[in-house]
């Protein structure tokens, strides 16, 4: 009787500290909702106008106007961090700059409009300008040692790789280029087209992040509801202060690798750790180290070969630790270092305030731009989004004909998601909108 009534208590227990971290989760989801979709809205107007192929061109070299256009362009596109990489190793293999690319890459996931309004509504506006300092801090740093350290031989190296086309993950939303071109920008935004290009941008965006989203809430759910700020305190030195102020941007980045967790889906685990204890500049390096969490460097293995990822880790983490001490001791002079550490890591309290009308105006905001996406033939091109752009397969015409028929290249366009849309002259999938790439196919004459 006495073992079953400890059962029991001890079932009590566990289910009670798992609505305990649930209910933060919620708390945390409840107070950032309004946030992510007027983020993600904003960030598919700006990819809806700004075209993915030019992004090529644009990034021909290593200079420093090669590098702030790919940090223009990284914070236009979206703030999923395996889209980045995969659309990174696309412009890459097509010409693009490696230096250019990687910055693209960068500034992609870390200095996107998504992730400055969420780190401003959870942390505080002091960290989205850290954010958006320290992201341009560390692009230069990293542009520098790559100029000082990258052999050419490690560039083709990369490339011969890259070029073997191995699949990583968001291949086809990386892909998917729905950009409006021709008129001003607000008629492109309010056009038929501009509409459906943002739907489109919108959802993709979401079905590319939301396991990061949710996963971050609940980690920073059980982080704050089950390991005690002593805890965090004791490993982050808060007792020294010097010290801390050296370990957080060390210890950050191998937190953040060890979470899984990437894109957004680590502010809420930032949230945790800050008012835990961990240094200004350690969240800053904690957060632009989504791009070396432990899937991402599988996938730069796959993309650039084991050596190029363990040269992009070494040079990410060390560039990652120098711009959180930059921006610990810029701050720090400035006096932007907050004095309390109130991140908002609450439990769940859904009230009519300005958060629940907000959210729910939001949510209607949202409905609307996933009924245009399932009405404009959205549903099949999440599906491929996962995947590979679809490869069109070369027919040979000549196969099994008489060996003696000529035969000779013509032009040819095909959509690199809808392989049965092909034209003869460059264009628009009519299916998706994206444009149409060149093939040759053999033709008997």
């Amino acid at each position: 009787m006495r073992h079953r009534t400890l059962a029991v208590l001890a079932s009590i227990s566990v289910f009670g500290a798992l609505a305990h971290a649930l209910n933060i989760a919620f708390g945390m989801t409840w107070e950032i909702l309004w946030a992510l979709v007027l983020g993600f809205a904003l960030s598919a107007a700006v990819q809806a106008v700004v075209s993915k192929s030019e992004m090529t061109r644009l990034l021909p070299d290593d200079s420093a106007r090669t590098i702030a256009i790919a940090c223009g362009l990284g914070t236009a596109s979206s703030s999923c961090s395996y889209a980045a990489v995969a659309l990174a190793r696309s412009i890459f293999r097509k010409g693009a700059n490696f230096t250019a690319a990687m910055a693209f890459q960068f500034a992609s996931t870390n200095l996107v409009i998504e992730l400055g309004i969420v780190l401003a509504l959870l942390m505080g506006w002091q960290f989205t300008l850290a954010e958006f300092v320290g992201g341009p801090i560390m692009i230069a740093l990293l542009a520098f040692v790559f100029r000082l350290t990258l052999s050419s031989q490690r560039v083709d190296e990369a490339r011969m790789q890259a070029d073997r086309g191995l699949v990583g993950a968001m291949e086809g939303h990386a892909a998917m280029d729905m950009s409006v071109a021709g008129g001003a920008i607000l008629e492109r935004l309010t056009s038929p087209r501009g509409f459906t290009a943002i739907s489109h941008y919108y959802v993709m965006d979401w079905a590319s992040i939301w396991k990061d989203v949710a996963g971050g809430l609940l980690i920073a759910g059980a982080l704050a509801a089950w390991v005690p700020n002593s805890f965090w305190q004791s490993f982050f030195l808060v007792d020294h202060p010097v010290l801390a102020k050296l370990w957080g941007p060390l210890v950050g980045p191998v937190v953040a690798m060890l979470s899984f967790v990437c894109s957004i889906g680590n502010v809420p685990l930032a949230a945790v750790l800050w008012n835990g204890g961990i240094s200004f500049g350690g969240v800053v390096a904690f957060i632009f180290a989504d791009l070396i969490v432990l899937p991402i460097l599988n996938i730069y293995r796959k993309y650039y070969g084991p050596r190029v990822s363990l040269y992009l880790l070494a040079t990410f983490y060390a560039t990652m630790v120098v711009a959180g001490l930059a921006v610990e001791t810029l701050f720090g002079i400035l006096g932007l270092i907050p004095d309390q550490r109130n991140a908002k890591v609450v439990e769940s309290t859904v009230t009519w305030n300005y958060t629940t009308i907000l959210n729910i105006g939001f949510l209607v905001l949202s409905a609307v731009l996933v009924a245009r996406f399932l009405r404009t033939g959205g549903p099949a091109m999440l599906r491929m989004m996962s995947g590979p752009p679809t490869e069109p397969m070369r027919h040979d015409s000549a196969k099994g004909s008489d060996p003696s028929a000529h035969v000779h290249p013509e032009p040819e366009y095909v959509c690199p998601m809808h392989s049965d849309v092909v034209s003869p002259t460059p264009g628009r999938c009519t299916k998706c909108g994206m444009d149409l790439q060149a093939r040759d196919s053999a033709v008997e004459e």
